[in-house]
């Protein structure tokens, strides 16, 4: 029984949940489902303490953990786009990116014996920006724009320093 494997676990069953809870009633359930991504985003921190501190890590976890982040994030960026509280480019953008980064991963996951392309800081520092920028969107406070046009500056750098060490790690195993 692995503890941040369960977390992750429950982060992909937070996806539909979030979901029904976001489409579900009134615009203020809006609200609740913020607090649903909120939760994903503690479990996602939690999980990953514990892997490191306790030696806990895997190589489901290290390719499951990243895969349940990506679905979180672009289920709540197509919610809020569906719902006309963000631009589709946002969705475009960031999906795209998302998408390649997921392929890639899967790659070299099953194709270079469970290779795994760690998350790197522009990643990392995309998602507290979007964490941010879905809470001010929820919430409708102001310049949300900014803080999520700031969050896919740092997720297309993730994306280019992805792309390099997977041309590395694919050249390197190829060669």
């Amino acid at each position: 029984m692995n503890l941040p494997n369960i977390l992750t676990t429950i982060r992909f069953l937070l996806v539909p949940l979030f979901i029904y809870v976001f489409f579900y009633g009134t615009d203020t359930n809006i609200i609740y489902a913020t607090y649903i991504f909120l939760l994903a985003g503690i479990t996602d921190v939690l999980d990953g303490y514990l892997a490191r501190k306790y030696n806990l890590i895997t190589k489901w976890g290290q390719a499951m953990d990243p895969l349940a982040d990506k679905l979180m994030l672009i289920t709540v960026l197509i919610c809020f786009t569906i719902k006309d509280y963000l631009p589709i480019w946002i969705m475009v953008i960031v999906g795209t990116k998302e998408v390649l980064m997921i392929l890639g991963g899967l790659f070299l996951y099953y194709k270079k014996d469970g290779i795994v392309i760690p998350a790197n800081k522009f990643g990392k520092i995309a998602t507290i920006n979007f964490y941010i920028a879905i809470l001010y969107t929820a919430f409708r406070l102001p310049y949300s724009i900014i803080i999520i046009t700031l969050a896919m500056i740092f997720a297309l750098f993730a994306l280019v320093k992805y792309i390099f060490d997977f041309r590395r790690i694919h050249d390197k195993l190829s060669g």
